[in-house]
């Protein structure tokens, strides 16, 4: 799969520019011409990257940044004209994985980018692969195996799946899973969580009354257990 950016920046000839020179490059662009804009893309794009400007007309970009930690590790690489080290010393502190000044070499943020991803994907293929019964979670090409058959899951059940295996073995709170999945909006919302969990274990549990990999704690939260 190509690698997903969200470029935040309220210059709009920038972005345009940007958005060809990336996608020449063989990955996919969402943008945001503000801070707002980004928080919801940001949950809802699933980017694998985001390259943000500070500067932005709406909101800072350091709540930017502080929003998106606030229920995602998706890299951040701040792309801004600030050169003060203070500024990046502020970003970096607040959570950003990175810092590029303008004007920058184009060869030199896509290797920021591609190093920002690499560093958050699986150190391995092997490494993505998590082995549970029947079934095989594969990360890096975010897929569901049953049985050796794929398991056909929509872009919210597979967000859901990857939360949960990602802190396999621990107890992922339903606020927490509320606000990784469907962005930071949300926290309250347990109906969705009980639709979907019971729509996944009909797909992935030999027996989906009494589940050995999609575990409910009542009234706290999820686990899945390998």
């Amino acid at each position: 799969m190509s690698p997903r950016v969200l470029i935040v920046d309220d210059e709009s000839d920038l972005v345009r520019a940007l958005t060809i020179n990336l996608r020449a490059h063989g990955w996919e662009v969402t943008a945001a011409l503000d801070g707002t804009h980004a928080l919801r893309l940001a949950a809802t794009a699933h980017p694998d990257v985001v390259l943000l400007d500070l500067g932005l007309p709406d909101l800072p970009g350091m709540d930017v940044i502080a929003g998106i930690r606030g229920w995602s590790r998706v890299p951040i690489v701040v792309l801004s004209a600030r050169q003060h080290g203070e500024d990046k010393v502020a970003a970096l502190d607040a959570g950003a994985d990175d810092y590029v000044t303008k004007p920058f070499a184009m060869n030199e943020l896509l290797a920021r980018l591609r190093a920002a991803v690499r560093r958050s994907a699986p150190a391995s293929e092997d490494d993505g692969l998590v082995e549970a019964g029947e079934l095989t979670v594969d990360l890096a090409r975010r897929r569901v195996l049953r049985a050796g058959q794929e398991v056909r899951l929509t872009p919210t059940e597979w967000a859901i799946v990857e939360v949960l295996v990602r802190n396999r073995g621990r107890l992922v709170t339903r606020t927490q899973l509320l606000r990784e999945v469907w962005g930071p909006g949300y926290g309250t919302e347990t109906n969705y969580l009980r639709v979907y969990t019971a729509q996944l274990r009909r797909k992935l549990e030999v027996d989906p009354s009494h589940p050995r990999h999609l575990i409910t704690h009542p009234g706290a939260g999820y686990r899945f257990e390998a």
